[in-house]
């Protein structure tokens, strides 16, 4: 069977592990498929985004990201407009991305899927030109995960550091004063976050995971009016408990355009995990069906090779 030319970028960074572990188990599961690949590694030293630059100006049919949630969305953005399909090793901690897809999450398997080259085509979000494949946040999170990263520089594990960060963002003021201009009407307040979603998630488990599509063509956009610690962590216990939907103050609307104004000239934004500054307005829109992956091929689908 005719294979697509294949790069692969991993992230030594985002889960797997050095390159001489990843490196020779990598090798055997394509060379089991009859496939090889052109593999890179980024790491230290190695610059992930010049890397899959390179990948989306090569030859390479597929390009498949090789890391965690952050590691995809950065090769998909370099790939969105080449024609190049994505494909997903997933090898960081929560893979969202690939659990929504249902892309396995073991290697070998992984691999197999890419070389099948069964593929669908899903929508991406954009927030001032910058992509995102999961969500994108203002306000708690970006927070959270910029104190979390000074504990784990200090030594301290990720976990126990993301769990002390939640509770030090906390005890400071967690609020934003923004305005939401969604359809030509304003929406102005005082909230803890702004969270938008590439498509809708299931608020029965609002666990930043679990959409049942990707390709509905909408922004999801989550906040609230609470505006007290109280407040937030009543909303907290509800989200654990499933209970978001009952909320009289959890707001949620779908759209396909969104601007965000905010007092101060620079805003903390996380896509897909990753922390980055912009300057507001944050315009965010949608991008239907604007990136081929690779996928799980359903039980009744042959195999297919992805054109270029």
């Amino acid at each position: 069977m005719e294979h697509a030319k294949i790069a692969v970028i991993v992230n030594t960074k985002s889960g797997p592990g050095s390159r001489d572990a990843i490196e020779p188990r990598l090798g055997a599961a394509f060379e089991a498929l009859d496939t090889t690949p052109r593999i890179w590694f980024a790491g230290k030293g190695v610059d992930l985004a010049g890397l899959a630059q390179r990948a989306a100006l090569g030859d390479a049919e597929v390009v498949v990201a090789g890391g965690g949630d952050g590691t995809v969305g950065a090769v998909a953005a370099a790939i969105l407009d080449s024609g190049k399909t994505l494909g997903v090793l997933p090898f960081g901690t929560m893979n969202h991305f690939a659990k929504d897809l249902g892309i396995p999450l073991d290697l070998e398997a992984a691999v197999a899927t890419i070389v099948a080259g069964h593929s669908t085509t899903i929508d991406v979000g954009d927030v001032n030109g910058r992509v995102f494949l999961n969500n994108s946040s203002l306000g708690l999170y970006p927070r959270v995960i910029r104190a979390r990263a000074r504990q784990q520089r200090l030594g301290w594990h990720k976990w126990p550091a993301y769990l002390w960060a939640a509770m030090a963002v906390l005890r400071r003021n967690p609020f934003l004063e923004v305005r939401l201009t969604v359809d030509g009407k304003d929406l102005v307040g005082r909230t803890p976050f702004v969270f938008v979603g590439n498509n809708a998630y299931d608020l029965e488990r609002f666990t930043v995971g679990g959409r049942a599509r990707l390709d509905r063509g909408e922004l999801s956009v989550y906040t609230t009016s609470h505006s007290g610690r109280l407040g937030l962590m009543g909303l907290a216990l509800r989200a654990i408990v499933g209970g978001l939907r009952q909320d009289r103050d959890f707001l949620v609307f779908a759209t396909n355009e969104l601007w965000i104004r905010k007092r101060h000239r620079r805003a903390r934004v996380a896509l897909d995990g990753e922390v980055t500054v912009m300057n507001p307005p944050l315009h965010y829109r949608i991008r239907p069906l604007a990136l081929r992956v690779l996928v799980p091929a359903p039980a009744s689908a042959p195999a297919a090779v992805p054109g270029p």
